[in-house]
């Protein structure tokens, strides 16, 4: 089950029906959520990791604890001080009194979230993010608040009830009560006032940020495109503060020519371009890579493969070459070979072997795209 599907039961109908409009409820198999990040995962997290600041953060009485109430120095590496490191024990000495304990940034070094926040991002063309919250039993972390951005949020132990209060252009509705317990997610749209409490047992839940790219994006995209063929880098005129006139003149001819500019600008192009600046801007997707190239030379035309998980592959022709965007990475490769490439990007597990290509050309492929972290080899 892809990340879109597990959050919100049906990822065409969520597009098509929920996405930036309501909020939505949704009830899975337990397991699925709690596998993503459970208690003991939170417990090795905090107390047999050198995890540090900002990784963590502290909340408590509906405000955010500075960080040196919870971490410690001294300890160093090589020499080098090792600054923000958080003290297990005072963590956890503050969550039995009350605190709400955040990871901040999950998606960055724990690799269940790094793989659903992937795949998520590819889904919704969006960036996301991961947090989770720990909150003792009958504690809220946070007063009543709204997120500028949309959130995901799903929990993996305990319960927690949440207030959900109608946005502002729905005023007559009344607070809705929504009690997240595992195996179910909740989709909340930009600006929805929440509030959560925990239940009578310790709670954890995952809160995935959509930092939604809006209109604005793909705008001033256009507008720098359009303005790049005027002249905008020369002085305003000099005493221009006196000069009003002269200065609102100027200003009318370029507005013009940044107008008949804009006129010109492909809209189908910009779109493309800020699609492809997305497919090549995010979090590399590495696990196993070590032992993949320390292997390369053994992969051989049995060597089971597969499709690495939360990997984009949008295949854009050019000529002679063929661009293989893969999420952190622009591939290129003859345009003869398209087939072979197409075959690899829709089948998510196979073997050299069954390329349509000649033996020698078909290790060549898979070995430069088990390098550049598109496939892996299936152990």
């Amino acid at each position: 089950m892809d990340a879109l599907d597990l959050l919100s039961g049906d990822a065409q109908a969520f597009v098509e029906k929920v996405w930036a409009s309501r909020v939505h409820v949704h009830h899975t198999d337990p397991a699925l959520l709690v596998d993503v990040l459970s208690l003991a995962d939170v417990d090795h997290l905090l107390t047999g990791t050198a995890i540090r600041t900002p990784a963590v953060r502290v909340a408590q009485d509906g405000a955010v604890l500075p960080a040196s109430a919870f971490t410690r120095s001294g300890s160093t590496i090589a020499g080098q001080p090792l600054t923000g490191l958080v003290d297990a024990r005072r963590v956890l000495d503050l969550f039995e009194g009350g605190a709400t304990v955040v990871l901040q940034g999950l998606h960055r070094y724990w690799p269940p979230l790094t793989r659903l926040v992937a795949e998520l991002e590819v889904a919704l063309g969006h960036p996301c993010q991961a947090n989770a919250y720990l909150t003792p039993p009958g504690s809220q972390g946070f007063a009543v608040h709204s997120d500028s951005h949309d959130v995901f949020v799903f929990q993996t132990h305990g319960s927690k009830q949440w207030e959900v209060h109608p946005a502002p252009t729905e005023e007559h509705e009344e607070p809705r009560a929504v009690l997240l317990e595992p195996g179910v997610s909740m989709y909340l749209p930009t600006g929805t006032p929440h509030a959560a409490r925990a239940q009578d047992t310790v709670s954890l839940h995952v809160t995935i940020g959509i930092n939604q790219l809006t209109w604005r994006t793909l705008v001033d995209r256009a507008v720098r495109e359009a303005g790049a063929t005027l002249d905008l880098d020369t002085h305003l005129p000099a005493a221009h503060l006196t000069r009003p006139d002269v200065v609102a003149a100027g200003l009318a001819d370029r507005l013009e020519g940044l107008a008949a500019a804009l006129r010109a600008v492909d809209a189908a192009e910009v779109a493309a371009a800020q699609a492809d600046a997305f497919l090549q801007q995010r979090t590399s997707l590495l696990g196993g890579s070590l032992l993949d190239r320390t292997q390369l030379a053994e992969l051989a035309g049995d060597t089971p493969l597969r499709r690495r998980p939360g990997r984009p592959c949008v295949l854009r022709a050019d000529g002679e070459q063929l661009h293989l965007l893969l999420g952190d990475r622009r591939v290129s490769v003859p345009i003869r070979i398209r087939a072979a490439v197409e075959q690899l990007r829709d089948t998510p597990e196979l073997v050299p072997d069954d390329l349509d290509l000649d033996p020698a050309s078909a290790l060549v492929l898979c070995r430069r795209l088990v390098r550049e972290g598109l496939l892996e080899v299936r152990r």
